[in-house]
């Protein structure tokens, strides 16, 4: 509240990083607010692998320049670049002609014939890793990894019984009835149909991988959390996640994403459960149900899938309009995120932490990627969900396959502990509500990297539990009621979905710290417990487990005083105001984002078959902004309603916007779209140069397999009929464009109606441009993306509907001095000037 103490200072310095407020080279200073301390200017900032893991990526110029001094110890010189030259190299015979890309199936090339001769099971790809090799009872094994996986060269039963054959079952004759005595069918078919779990009710389709965090030690004044000490090192895996869709939906929807980090700290496991959007939907845990059961597909028919525009979902949060901030987030570029690898992270709730001497704080968590926040445009999403349904996923392993380690700053907000827990008339208990960061600036704790893809989908990514009250010494809860209901819900979804109480000793659950507690038996129970009173307390096993003292590193709550009142089913009063943020929120967008948020409210309501939810929505938003709310009534052909409460002015928070600002491009992808009659030398120059910039070139042709040319053959990664604008971050064009021999609607009907063409030669003849290629660059130059060209490539651009002076378009004589504009171009995400604007 006004005029309320400052928290707790943890130095004299503020810290002034990159992720500042979320953006470049932001320097924001706290408002009654503390600053962490300094992050050391020594400070290791590249996370080092764990066992069997890779070092970290080469940074880029423009990392570089924002980040400190790092060690070079163990590092791999610029994984990134080896991995991509691989990818254009010439084909070596029965390699086809992705090998080398990321994206690999396996460890070894296959080849053509089934192997028969015996060998044992192929090791892990070098970009994966597995859970560490600890007992279910946290004890450190120093086992091989590989010891967790199959190992014998010949097949066997599940005793392990090898088997002489497994493609027919057990006969009385060839001809004859199937023997119940087959041991071997009844085992493989019993499990084939027990292989399947319960999905997540929410946040069931998700991607994950492994990596460390690093500490700055900056936190240690507000929180003896041991993790969050100087240097300390903790592996972690990282889940992110859609909300409403099930585990076999799209990746590119409109919704929240989950991002759940999981440490595993030295003294237990710590679980940062949070979301690509800081506030949600409800206040209150009791309502969750609620929610979810509106946001998923309709009970009779089981539609929509993975998505909010039907009734039922605007039913809801039109009535219940505590929803509403959230719902504004989710209607703005946030619900369709670029890349995992570009979306914010956020804890959601208030957290208290504690210091080494019992003092509080209070603080919100936040993560901060280094490479900036971008999302893709509706009908970029659109596009991709039809053509790359695992576009997220794909693009998290491919990174982390090619060396380009995604990395994460951990920030605070740090708010003094007040018995109201407010902070600038704030509620820190409002789970609906943010602090700007212009009020409580995010201050970096420590660095997340992200360097191995995991080996088991299912035994990683799937059985992975997460729960909040998974807490260490120095980090407690607040009084929060939507917390307190995940307090409950998180640990009992994981009976029903993992089998029973054991989930923990899975080991991709299992503590980095020895567990000694007095839980026994229940369903796939893997530990060997020993003793005869697992109760206390005892005399029988000698008084063990002894309980710890707080000097102990034991988890101590802290003591806080609960206000008087009533039993009540009840609110308090500061809830009540559900307009004033979310039309902070609507302020501080730019124009692009703000016609981005109105497209969607008009698509989305547009979906609904009710009026009455069209209307009734209007006027939420008419409590918003007038202008949102007229722009969306016009779309929907509905009159203007008035607001029905008074519209606040706050300063608008320009943390909240995505754009305006550039940022590094490491592990961006740039499609090369060339042909035999193109300049290939140039192409060959200009992808040496992509390499060099730390990014991906992919070179995009008519067909398969290599352009020829005076300096060594070029493999194509892409053809006309594989590509599609959506992959790439950018496109060039290395000259005039011919035609595929595919390019026939009946092969291809993004070919339209062409005829089948003759091959191409070498002429001075303008070329008829494959449908295919002006199909690329309308959409891409459609949806933002910088395009350039060499050699002539002007022909094409006209064919396609660009001209050469259109915001974005780069036109020259060689490739380099193209590309060199392009990329600055590409540091911004899109060229926001292509899009007109009318707010």
């Amino acid at each position: 509240m006004p005029g309320q103490k400052p928290a707790k200072k943890l130095s004299k310095k503020t810290v002034s990083t990159a992720t500042a407020a979320g953006k470049p080279n932001g320097k924001k200073t706290a408002k009654k607010t503390a600053p962490v301390a300094e992050k050391p200017t020594a400070a290791k900032q590249t996370a080092k692998k764990s066992t069997a893991q890779k070092p970290a990526a080469k940074k880029s110029a423009a990392q570089k320049s924002a980040a400190q001094a790092k060690p070079k110890q163990g590092r791999k010189k610029t994984p990134l670049k080896a991995v991509a030259r691989k990818a254009v190299d010439a084909l070596t015979p029965g390699a086809g002609p992705a090998d080398g890309v990321p994206g690999k199936p396996g460890a070894e090339t296959p080849p053509v014939a089934e192997p028969t001769t015996p060998r044992p099971p192929l090791p892990p790809k070098p970009d994966q890793s597995g859970p560490a090799t600890v007992s279910p009872t946290g004890q450190a094994t120093a086992a091989d990894p590989e010891h967790m996986a199959q190992s014998e060269t010949y097949l066997t039963t599940a005793q392990g019984a090898r088997l002489y054959e497994t493609d027919h079952s057990l006969k009385a004759g060839p001809r004859g009835p199937v023997l119940l005595q087959d041991h071997h069918l009844r085992e493989k078919i019993t499990h084939f149909d027990h292989e399947r779990i319960p999905e997540r009710v929410v946040h069931a389709r998700g991607a994950a991988a492994h990596g460390v965090f690093e500490a700055y030690g900056t936190a240690s004044a507000v929180t003896k959390a041991a993790f969050l000490g100087k240097g300390v090192e903790t592996p972690v895996f990282v889940r992110f996640s859609t909300v409403l869709g099930s585990r076999g939906s799209s990746d590119t929807v409109r919704d929240t994403r989950g991002f759940a980090t999981k440490f595993y700290t030295a003294e237990g496991t710590f679980d940062l459960v949070g979301n690509n959007i800081p506030v949600f939907f409800i206040q209150d845990a009791i309502k969750f149900p609620d929610i979810i059961h509106a946001g998923k597909p309709h009970p009779d028919r089981e539609i929509p899938q993975a998505q909010s525009a039907h009734d039922t979902f605007w039913d809801f949060v039109t009535l219940h309009t505590e929803a509403t901030h959230h719902t504004l987030w989710n209607m703005s570029d946030r619900g369709i995120p670029r890349s995992y690898r570009m979306m914010e992270g956020f804890g959601v709730h208030t957290f208290r932490l504690v210091d080494a001497g019992g003092a509080t704080s209070l603080v919100k968590f936040h993560w901060k990627p280094k490479l900036g926040v971008h999302s893709l445009v509706w009908e970029e999403a659109q596009i991709t969900n039809g053509v790359d349904p695992d576009f997220h996923r794909r693009d998290l392993a491919d990174a982390i396959e090619a060396g380009a380690y995604p990395q994460w700053e951990l920030g605070v907000q740090v708010f003094p502990d007040t018995a109201d827990q407010t902070f600038e008339g704030i509620d820190l208990l409002d789970p609906t509500k943010i602090v700007p960061e212009e009020l409580a600036p995010v201050q970096p704790v420590g660095l997340l990297t992200l360097n191995a893809n995991p080996s088991n989908f299912f035994a990683e990514t799937e059985q992975v539990a997460f729960h909040v009250g998974h807490l260490v010494p120095g980090i407690d809860v607040t009084d929060d009621p939507l917390l307190a209901g995940r307090l409950f819900s998180y640990l009992d979804t994981q009976i029903t979905r993992l089998g029973g109480p054991n989930f923990a000793q899975l080991p991709i659950n299992r503590p980095h710290a020895p567990v000694n507690d007095m839980l026994r038996d229940g369903m796939h129970q893997t530990a060997v417990h020993r003793g005869a009173a697992p109760y206390k307390p005892n005399s029988l096993d000698g008084g063990c487990p002894f309980t710890a003292g707080e000097d102990m590193g034991a988890y101590v709550e802290r003591p806080v005083t609960v206000p008087k009142g009533r039993k009540v089913r009840e609110a308090p009063a500061s809830f009540d105001d559900h307009f004033s943020q979310p039309r902070l929120f609507w302020l501080s967008m730019s124009d692009i984002e703000r016609e981005h948020i109105i497209a969607a409210y008009t698509f989305e309501l547009g979906k609904c078959y009710e009026q009455a939810i069209k209307e009734r929505a209007l006027q939420v938003l008419a409590n918003i902004d007038p202008v949102l709310s007229e722009q969306v009534a016009a779309g929907l052909g509905l009159p203007v309603p008035a607001p029905t409460v008074k519209l606040v002015n706050p300063s608008p928070s320009p943390a909240l916007s995505q754009v305006g600002h550039t940022w590094p491009l490491d592990g961006r992808i740039i499609g090369i779209i060339a042909d035999a009659g193109c300049d290939l030398g140039g192409v060959r120059k200009v992808r040496q140069d992509i390499l060099d910039a730390q990014m991906v070139p992919l070179v995009i042709a008519p067909s398969g397999g290599k352009l020829d040319t005076s300096g060594g053959p070029l493999t194509v990664q892409r053809t006309y009929a594989t590509a599609r604008s959506v992959e790439y971050d950018a496109l060039l064009l290395a000259g005039p464009l011919g035609s595929g021999a595919d390019a026939f609607g009946a092969r291809d009907a993004k070919a339209g109606k062409g005829r089948k063409p003759a091959a191409r030669k070498k002429t001075t003849a303008t070329p008829a441009t494959d449908p295919r290629a002006l199909l690329l660059l309308s959409e891409a130059f459609r949806h933002g993306k910088a395009i350039g060209g060499w050699a002539g490539a002007e022909t094409t651009l006209a064919a396609a509907g660009i001209t050469t002076d259109a915001p974005g378009v780069i036109s020259g004589t060689t490739g380099a001095r193209v590309l060199g504009e392009l990329t600055d171009l590409m540091g911004a995400h899109r060229v926001w000037e292509r899009f007109p604007r009318k707010v």
